[in-house]
């Protein structure tokens, strides 16, 4: 059986195509199976493939969202979700709105609404988790791995593990030279990701006050194909519930604030970051942005006897 499909490409975090991070966006997987939608992903090749189908009748959400890695599937995606529903958007004429998704994350609220005449899409993330920080062999293996060693650490502040849905291992640290200069070691991530069960490590910088953007941040997963990931909302979005935590973030119900990522790859994209929370804590994240469609791609799936085979028409 052969089939064609077609693959949006949409840059989240920016209005110029080149820029930000590039997701392939799938509008209608109904039909499409596992192995198709990760041989899919792996032809696109860009760090996260989006895939949406209908709700079953009678469900409490409107959409089921997956997405895939040239590699592997992955519970939740921050920018492929805002550049799926920004092109979702686009395409049924949509000015704002609310959309409820299911993820492997759980089922999360999108929130489109259109700002000085453009789209902006708002994704409220998963549930906030925090592990113990890690102790000093692990911290050390962490470090060196990244290229980086322990004076390089921002001061009072832990190399630890936070979730909204797909964790990462936060990893504050002082210069922006040192973090636009890292060269990490990819073999030796992905083996520490093996070991610790976390396959994302975001490095990040506290810009000073004279910067629209608080952070600047870089994001390495090599364990699930990604080397760096140009602008992500499943590293910028557990760091804000990590610097509400540490004190970082004004003691507020509410506060926002930018992030900087993807300097360093030449793919720039700024992305907002609004964390809530209460007496016990940062307990829901939002990350948001606008994203830019930059191409189309149509590919052939073909069925045959040694499995699925995907092929750029």
């Amino acid at each position: 059986m052969t089939r064609t499909i077609s693959v949006f490409l949409a840059d989240a975090f920016t209005t110029v195509p080149g820029k930000g991070n590039r997701a392939g966006v799938v509008l209608d997987a109904s039909d499409l199976s596992d192995e198709a939608m990760q041989a899919v992903a792996a032809l696109v090749g860009v760090s996260e493939t989006a895939f949406l189908s209908p709700a079953p009748e009678g469900a409490d959400f409107d959409l089921v969202q997956r997405y895939f890695t040239p590699e592997v599937e992955v519970p939740t995606c921050g920018h492929a979700t805002i550049g799926s529903h920004f092109v979702r958007a686009r395409a049924l004429g949509m000015a704002h709105g609310r959309v409820r998704i299911k993820t492997g994350a759980g089922v999360l609220p999108i929130d489109i609404e259109t700002v000085d005449g453009a789209l902006k899409v708002t994704m409220t993330q998963g549930a906030v988790a925090f592990t113990p920080p890690y102790d000093a062999p692990v911290r050390e293996a962490i470090l060196k791995a990244l290229g980086l060693t322990p004076s390089d650490l921002a001061d009072r502040l832990p190399v630890q593990e936070v979730s909204t849905g797909h964790s990462k291992v936060m990893v504050p640290i002082r210069s922006v030279a040192v973090l636009d200069g890292l060269k990490p070691d990819m073999a030796a991530l992905r083996a520490l990701s093996r070991e610790i069960g976390c396959n994302g490590y975001f490095v990040f910088v506290l810009n000073g006050a004279e910067d629209p953007c608080l952070t600047s941040g870089r994001m390495f997963a090599p364990a699930v194909g990604i080397d760096e990931d140009p602008v992500t909302g499943n590293g910028n979005g557990p760091c804000g519930a990590y610097l509400s935590r540490y004190g970082v973030l004004p003691d507020r119900p509410v506060f926002g604030y930018l992030g900087r990522q993807g300097v360093a790859m030449g793919r720039e994209g700024i992305i907002e970051i609004t964390v809530t929370r209460d007496a016990d804590g940062p307990h829901t994240v939002q990350v948001g942005g606008t994203a830019v469609e930059a191409g189309r791609m149509e590919i052939e799936l073909s069925d045959g006897d040694g499995g699925i085979t995907a092929n750029i028409l």
